[in-house]
């Protein structure tokens, strides 16, 4: 299992800016580089320890992040698919699909715990013309300080602290024991056998729909980009089973800033 990422090892982007009856305040996302991805697997498994390649499957660009298992003398795999950026398309996707496979060995998986981040925006922080509104160049956000509820083999954001280019606090979260575990269920045993029975992975059909139904009444044929945009995950399908009330509450909270 890889560590946790450490503050300085997580960025902080700007989702969407927008007003609100309070005035203009912006959703912050948490993220991860290629960088750090690199940087990981270079600390676990040595530079020379793991490998990547891209293929092309069906106009879809894929990456294999493989690493070597010591004991079992093999290469354990891990592919995922990337997705275009806005500026730089092919090295956007390569990417972008890298750093997908590195978070399915876990790299920097405990990201899609995080709250739903909102805050309101100095007058300094954004521009408006013809009633839009921008986040500006300058104003820059950064993880203060993060910590982590470790369960088995799960973790989760335990506190989280954001601060501006000035070292101020913006943005503080104190999981509460209740949202701990939910992202980190623990195991049921069986009776007959004192072995943990397999958990579900991904949230059922049943709660998929439920997610889907809240998106689609507020934003209709946007519910698919709005989704992506709010909760970070590609659809109601990925998102994990541990996730499900967090992902439902920031659909539901995500409301008060249309």
């Amino acid at each position: 299992m890889f560590r946790a990422l450490e503050p300085s090892e997580i960025n902080v982007r700007v989702q969407q800016v927008k007003k609100t009856q309070k005035g203009v305040g912006a959703q912050l996302l948490l993220y991860k580089d290629a960088r750090v991805d690199m940087a990981l697997l270079d600390e676990a498994y040595g530079p020379m320890g793991w490998q990547r390649i891209h293929d092309v499957v069906n106009g879809n660009l894929f990456c294999t992040v493989s690493v070597w298992d010591a004991e079992k003398c093999r290469w354990i795999a891990k592919q995922d698919v990337g997705t275009e950026s806005n500026t730089e398309k092919e090295k956007g996707q390569a990417s972008d699909a890298f750093k997908r496979a590195c978070t399915n060995f876990g790299i920097g998986r405990e990201l899609y715990t995080a709250p739903f981040i909102w805050i309101n925006l100095t007058p300094k922080e954004y521009a408006e013309k013809n009633g839009a509104v921008r986040i500006v160049p300058s104003a820059h956000f950064e993880v203060a300080a993060i910590s982590y509820e470790e369960v088995g083999g799960s973790r989760s954001i335990k506190e989280l602290h954001i601060c501006d280019k000035d070292g101020v606090i913006r943005y503080s979260y104190h999981a509460s024991k209740k949202e701990l575990q939910a992202q980190n269920p623990k195991p049921q045993v069986s009776p007959n056998t004192n072995q943990p029975e397999p958990q579900e992975m991904l949230i059922t059909k049943d709660q998929a729909k439920e997610l889907v139904a809240i998106t689609r009444a507020k934003w209709g044929d946007n519910a698919g980009d709005l989704f992506r945009s709010i909760t970070g995950y590609d659809s109601t399908k990925n998102v994990p089973a541990f996730a499900f009330q967090r992902v439902k509450e920031m659909l539901e909270e995500a409301e008060n800033y249309e």
